[in-house]
């Protein structure tokens, strides 16, 4: 779809301007392969080019690129004013003639980093910092609150035994006991810090249930994934812990409920569907930002 649209851009354009747009299509790239400080540099030539002024699009992969930048706390530091910059690019987009088809040809993009916005709001209230948690909170209403993209997650059904699915099943060890806890929560709402069945975030939700079964961890994902017992994927068991990273380091979890040697499903508190069940080798969202793996479980 994106491709098609960036074939029909151009064949709108005169002659030089789409020959110019191999340029553009560069910026895709960068942004695709997650080199953001580049896309940054390269659009800004483009914008302070006259040439450019036809497109809009160095204006939107700035903006995007911004947006995953900023939540480096060490980048934003140097860059105090690269959300306001942001938003102002990106609803820039939104009143041009084409700004919605712009959008729609970009509409995973816009999905996956309205979740990792989501993820980066919900540390920031954990961690008490609530000027900045309302600041990105506005952001996400002003700039992606109108769209109804979201990530493209199909709840797993996985096949049931009887140790998994009885809880009055005796000695079926902390694992399975862990994923039949888990499980009690599908379709419980993601809540910014959210900590009870009212409502998860995703490291909240992990946090409940290994303390629900005796073990406490660390508050955020990013400090569980650091203080877990790092472990390659051949030795990942269900009960373990799988982690994200969008490029700004690790900020989502999740906990494995698949059997060593399968794909890995986990359950996790999904910003778009709650508590919910995800294939993360079938996902292009998940498997784009897995991490690694890591356990608390001897």
């Amino acid at each position: 779809m994106r491709k098609i649209f960036s074939v029909l851009i151009a064949l709108s354009l005169p002659l030089s301007a789409a020959a110019q747009n191999t340029k553009i299509d560069r910026l895709e790239m960068l942004f695709a392969q997650k080199y953001y400080k580049k896309v940054c540099r390269k659009a800004d030539r483009l914008l302070d080019n006259p040439e450019y002024d036809f497109s809009v699009l160095p204006g939107f992969y700035k903006a995007m690129s911004l947006f995953q930048l900023a939540q480096n706390k060490y980048w934003l530091v140097r860059h105090p004013d690269a959300l306001e910059e942001a938003k102002r690019l990106f609803l820039d987009v939104k009143k041009v003639e084409k700004g919605n088809e712009i959008f729609d040809a970009h509409q995973n993009e816009i999905a996956w980093l309205k979740a990792d916005l989501i993820a980066w709001a919900s540390d920031l209230k954990r961690i008490g910092q609530m000027e900045d948690f309302e600041q990105v909170q506005k952001i996400i209403e002003v700039v992606f609150g109108a769209f109804t993209y979201e990530i493209e997650e199909t709840s797993v059904i996985l096949p049931e035994t009887a140790s998994t699915i009885d809880s009055s099943v005796k000695n079926t060890g902390i694992r399975t006991e862990m994923i039949i806890e888990a499980k009690k929560y599908i379709g419980v709402p993601y809540i910014w810090a959210g900590v009870t069945p009212d409502g998860f975030d995703c490291s909240g939700f992990t946090s409940y249930i290994y303390d629900k079964n005796g073990k406490t961890l660390p508050r955020r994902s990013v400090d569980q994934y650091y203080q877990s017992r790092k472990i390659k994927r051949k030795r990942v068991e269900k009960g373990d812990l799988v982690f994200f990273d969008n490029g700004s380091g690790v900020s989502h979890v999740g906990i494995v409920v698949s059997e060593n040697g399968q794909p890995i499903v986990m359950i996790h508190s999904s910003s778009s569907k709650g508590i919910i069940l995800t294939n993360v080798d079938e996902s292009d969202y998940w498997s784009q930002r897995l991490h690694g793996f890591g356990t608390f479980i001897n």
